[in-house]
């Protein structure tokens, strides 16, 4: 007898295997909308004319000993700022930026004289006015000066609005999506700013001309912004 009871076993276990999988769904079958959503980016840009600027106006003396060097650096770059004062610049947007003294050489090796310079990053809010004010700077003794570098006083609000700008154009690159895929455009469920190079300089305005005849063109700088957003498909 006991031969004839394994058979009837594996019987009943291969039953219980059939029948397991009765009434679940198929998962490949089903109708469930994709977890995901869209996820599109969108590209913000504004432009804006510059309407400050900042120099960097140096000055540079020798003298047979670094303190001889140093001291006439010292009394012409006290001029320098004096006179940029004078001619309508704060006292808040003059900075100080380099004080050095370094040995000059001769052919030889032999140290034949000192070299100091004396640096100031100064901030002009009236582009008209910054050709005087770099006039009056080496009418003092400047003999350095590098610049422009180009900004705009109301950078963050520049930004926001590059900001919505970059919102608004991944919806609409989201609802072109939607309209192709045959599904309607839900709720935003994620959003992410991306990296942007911040503004971009381009020479295309006016010169402005003072007295000096220093033009300073602060033509427009493009502004840009990046996001990444996630749409719900309702």
């Amino acid at each position: 007898m006991t031969p004839l009871r394994i058979p009837i076993l594996v019987a009943v276990a291969a039953a219980v295997v059939a029948f397991a999988g009765v009434g679940r769904p198929e998962s490949a079958g089903s109708a469930e909308k994709p977890a995901g959503g869209i996820t599109v980016t969108g590209v913000g840009t504004t432009t804006a004319v510059p309407d400050e600027a900042a120099f960097t106006i140096g000055v540079q003396t020798e003298g047979p000993t670094a303190r001889e060097a140093l001291a006439a650096n010292s009394e012409q770059m006290r001029r320098v700022i004096a006179a940029v004062r004078s001619a309508g610049v704060a006292k808040s947007d003059v900075k100080t930026q380099d004080v050095s003294v370094s040995a000059s050489y001769a052919d030889e090796g032999r140290i034949d004289g000192y070299s100091a310079r004396n640096s100031v990053l100064v901030t002009i809010h009236d582009l008209s006015k910054a050709g005087a004010i770099l006039d009056a700077a080496s009418n003092a003794g400047a003999n350095e000066v590098y610049g422009p570098m180009l900004s705009r006083s109301d950078e963050d609000a520049i930004q926001a609005k590059a900001l919505r700008e970059a919102v608004s154009n991944a919806r609409k690159k989201a609802e072109a999506l939607a309209d192709a895929a045959g599904v309607s455009l839900g709720r935003v469920t994620a959003i992410t700013e991306g990296f942007s190079g911040g503004p971009q300089p381009y020479s295309e305005g006016a010169a402005l001309r003072a007295k000096a005849d220093a033009p300073i063109e602060p033509g427009t700088q493009d502004t840009q912004a990046t996001v990444t957003v996630t749409f719900a498909i309702a």
